[in-house]
């Protein structure tokens, strides 16, 4: 689940401690204080935190000075130096009274290093009883996690979450529920509940959705993307994102209805590629025709005109009625640049199927195997040209292919087998 670690612990403690403390004017520098300023300018310049923490300590030593002892106490948590980084903390408590609570702070995460959790622990709950805010909560939740106490990680996070309902804390506490307490409902009720509330944050569902995707919840994993994708739709700065969610969200649809899909679809008009494979897909081929012919006038892609062609041709229930118009889409299509190998095959069989020109049809076949070597329709076109040119035996070759991977199930390739096999000089 989270990559929360106690790492993560460290630096979601450390962002805490980041807020800027006033530092002192330097009014009067001794010789001492001048020289670590620049060995600690050096050490900085050449990436060496050991040196930086070792000046910063001798700056603070010389000059008692809480800005010096600040950056000992970062550079100490930096070179993972926990144990001083305890006796700098403690200085700070004694002697920086205004800003105790960032001191005790700094004890806290220097225990967990040294993992002395109960000291950590200890002072964590002290602070939480003078300041009971979210926060300090976590502070204490953020150690029983790291000493792996997820029992009483859990309920310091839900007193967390009770005061502000952060999206955050609410990862932390799912994630314990879920993955250490084998509390997957509940966990799953508190996010769902923070969704319904409070809308789809990032954290929270994607969260959701990892959940969804790992029970197979399809209808789970389309209302979060839905959302997500609802969110940001209108957005130009996040539109692959959109379109990505889209995807997904069709693809969920599809898998449990693909009018489902179709109907979301026809709402957005976003994809009409995956909007016309659909509705061929349904059998919808009057649906799809009027789709086309529709997207033709608007954009004049001759390329619609392929699609046009064909499904022309299937609704009719006179073919050589339609024939002439069909095949002088395709002519346009293939003039006006395509090579969708689809396109060619369809033509070219018309072509051969009417006798209209069989060299031309077998020429288009052959050019859409190229780029299908092995597609079983292109062949069983191909066998039929060379069948219809009388090439006997070049057509048995090749519809021996076709039917060993096909049989004889299909009507039309089982009417070309018969033809074709006892087809004169095809041995």
């Amino acid at each position: 689940m989270s990559g929360y670690s106690t790492v993560g612990f460290f630096c979601g403690i450390a962002l805490m401690f980041s807020a800027c403390v006033n530092q002192p004017e330097r009014k009067h520098v001794n010789p001492k204080e001048d020289l670590n300023i620049l060995m600690v300018l050096d050490s900085q310049i050449h990436g060496k935190g050991d040196l930086s923490l070792k000046y910063f300590y001798e700056l603070y030593k010389i000059t008692g000075k809480k800005n010096y002892l600040i950056s000992a106490l970062n550079y100490s948590f930096d070179e993972k130096r926990f144990d001083l980084m305890a006796e700098l903390s403690k200085d700070g408590i004694e002697k920086f009274e205004k800003d105790e609570i960032y001191f005790k702070k700094q004890l806290i995460v220097s225990y967990v290093g040294l993992k002395e959790f109960d000291k950590a622990i200890k002072e964590a709950k002290k602070l939480v009883e003078v300041y009971p805010t979210p926060a300090n909560y976590e502070i204490v939740a953020n150690t029983y996690y790291t000493k792996k106490d997820y029992q009483n990680a859990l309920s310091y996070y839900e007193s967390a979450y009770t005061l502000r309902q952060n999206e955050s804390t609410l990862i932390k506490l799912a994630v314990i529920l879920y993955t250490y307490l084998d509390k997957k409902d509940v966990a799953l009720a508190h996010l769902e509940t923070y969704v319904e509330q409070f809308g789809c944050g990032k954290e929270v569902c994607n969260r959701l959705l990892l959940i969804y995707q790992e029970q197979g919840n399809i209808d789970g994993m389309i209302s979060i993307l839905s959302k997500k994708y609802d969110k940001i739709k209108d957005n130009e700065n996040l539109k692959q994102t959109a379109t990505v969610i889209e995807g997904l969200i069709v693809s969920l649809l599809e898998k449990k209805d693909i009018k489902l899909a179709i109907e979301f679809l026809e709402k957005h008009k976003t994809d009409n590629t995956k909007l016309f494979t659909l509705y061929y897909q349904d059998g919808q081929l009057e649906k799809a025709l009027k789709f086309t012919q529709s997207l033709y006038n608007k954009t004049k892609d001759t390329d619609l005109l392929g699609r046009i062609a064909m499904l022309e041709f299937e609704l009719s229930n006179n073919k050589r009625e339609v024939l002439k118009s069909v095949l002088n889409n395709f002519e346009k299509t293939l003039k006006g640049g395509s090579n969708n190998p689809g396109y060619q095959n369809y033509y070219g069989y018309l072509l051969i199927e009417y006798d209209i020109d069989i060299k031309k049809g077998l020429s288009l076949v052959k050019e859409a195997l190229k780029s299908a070597p092995n597609n079983i329709a292109y062949l069983d076109s191909l066998a039929w040209g060379y069948y219809k040119l009388g090439l006997c035996k070049d057509a048995y070759e090749v519809i021996l292919k076709v039917i060993k991977v096909t049989g004889l199930k299909d009507d039309e390739i089982k009417t070309h087998w018969e033809k074709i096999k006892n087809c004169k000089g095809n041995r």
